[in-house]
């Protein structure tokens, strides 16, 4: 009866998932109100294999019906039993053989108890569809929180893939991510479920106890995440910034926060149900990437993550004429785009040197300007003026600002062959405009005017 496959040989003992969050379109956000554990129980040949003093078989039984006792008058938790592998032999490899014995009840323990008693190790080891088919065991109902633990001695024999059942569980809004605990398996076996847990390994039937009374208390108690935003001193001090949380193996987005901090200026705790590792994404300026975050289950977490702020505040003197200012936030040096913004407001920045591109009128540049933890850098550009432009019969040419520095004239707009009047809204600054009669085209008909713009006055020019 302990014929396996040619894995077998290293299956000596007991692995265990326990897969949290079997629950469809819910938030992990979301405080739940119950929760619902379903044991999946390995009932194959196999299980007949020696562990200690005893078979397998009667060490899980005995384990299982010990644990049932304990969490009798637990308040808000429920349980049912899933058993695969009972009903039909092994030579027929039946790879359906999977029933729902103990549906999910509030006073089900004892027959529980007494389906355990009755189960004899018959058949094959079908893991992914049993996986597949207990997901549909949890009535609907986005408060509970949805455990299974899977108790079996083997790999997978039925040619199924418990990878591909999480993948395809989690496209629908099902989250599948166990712990796994082995029992005299080699490390490649571990690796065969790093797409769908974590694995842990125990070695004799006490330990084996151990770990699913570890289990079962992470299963019922509330899993927290604090994650402290840290300034350039280390302090968590950083905050109303918004959240992503992603999985980390399916990349798949789970929820979303606006980061805050308690009355007494501690960082606010999430309530979540943990799966197996997170990507935390923080909408700073720019966003900040934490990859791989591992969440313990039944504890409160605390993750740090490096975000120091300054300010940037922009300002026009007086009263813009402007009907949108903006400018170009790019990290110094590159040509990587952080912001537009607006002028007129505050913009928190991650520490650090940034590139403005002011988009004035004409356009002003700002190297290298230092945002600094925790203080404001002011940039401010002078008031506008207005330059009132008249044409009886219609110019080509274009305005540009005398730059007195280099002596160069730097390019501000062109002047497309239109008649009547403009009003254009410029810097403050001398301009020269260079232009001809659109119906003149001779190129010694060019014509250089000199003006100047004043903060907050209106200029005319009249041309042709």
């Amino acid at each position: 009866m302990n014929n396996k496959k040619v894995i077998r040989p290293i299956l000596i003992g007991f692995f265990m998932l326990i897969c949290f969050g079997f629950n469809v379109n819910r938030s992990f956000a979301q405080q739940p109100n119950k929760t619902r554990i379903l044991f999946l129980l390995d009932a194959s040949g196999s299980m007949y294999a020696q562990m200690g003093k005893d078979i397998r078989m009667n060490v899980a039984k005995r384990l299982l019906s010990k644990m049932v006792d304990s969490i009798r008058n637990t308040p808000n938790l429920e349980i049912a039993l899933r058993v695969y592998g009972h009903t039909t032999t092994k030579d027929k490899q039946n790879c359906r053989d999977t029933k729902l014995e103990i549906p999910f009840g509030k006073s089900n323990h004892d027959a529980m108890k007494g389906k355990l008693m009755s189960i004899r190790p018959l058949g094959t080891t079908l893991i992914a569809y049993s996986l597949q088919e207990a997901a549909f065991d949890f009535p609907p109902d986005p408060r509970c929180r949805n455990v299974i633990i899977l108790i079996t001695d083997g790999l997978e024999e039925c040619n199924g893939d418990p990878c591909a059942v999480s993948e395809a569980l989690q496209r629908r809004g099902v989250i599948l991510r166990p712990f796994i605990i082995g029992v005299g398996l080699d490390k490649e076996f571990g690796a065969k479920f790093e797409c769908v847990g974590r694995f842990f390994d125990a070695t004799t039937e006490e330990g084996f106890d151990d770990v699913l009374r570890v289990v079962i208390s992470q299963a019922i108690n509330n899993t927290t995440l604090q994650v402290n935003l840290l300034d350039q001193n280390s302090r968590a001090l950083e905050t109303d910034v918004n959240m992503t949380f992603y999985d980390n193996h399916s990349k798949r987005m789970t929820d979303n926060f606006v980061h805050t901090l308690s009355d007494r200026g501690v960082p606010d705790t999430i309530n979540l149900d943990p799966v197996n590792r997170y990507d935390i994404v923080v909408h700073t300026l720019p966003p900040v990437k934490k990859e791989g975050v591992e969440i313990i289950a039944g504890r409160h977490n605390i993750v740090a993550i490096d975000a120091p702020q300054g300010t940037l505040k922009l300002k026009v003197n007086g009263v813009t004429n402007y009907n949108r200012l903006q400018c170009i936030i790019k990290k110094a040096g590159t040509h990587e785009v952080v912001n537009v913004q607006d002028f007129n407001t505050s913009e928190k920045y991650l520490i650090g040197k940034y590139d403005i591109e002011i988009l004035s009128t004409p356009r002003i540049s700002e190297p290298n300007v230092s945002v600094n933890q925790s203080s404001v850098m002011l940039i401010e550009i002078d008031q506008p003026g207005k330059l009132n432009f008249y044409s009886r019969l219609g110019v080509v040419g274009a305005i540009y600002k005398f730059n007195p520095k280099t002596n160069t004239l730097d390019w501000v707009i062109n002047m497309g062959n239109t008649s009547g009047s403009q009003i254009l809204v410029l810097q403050p600054g001398q301009y020269k405009f260079i232009c001809r009669a659109g119906i003149d085209k001779r190129i010694i008909s060019t014509k250089r005017i000199d003006f100047e713009i004043k903060s907050g006055q209106v200029t005319p020019l009249n041309v042709l």
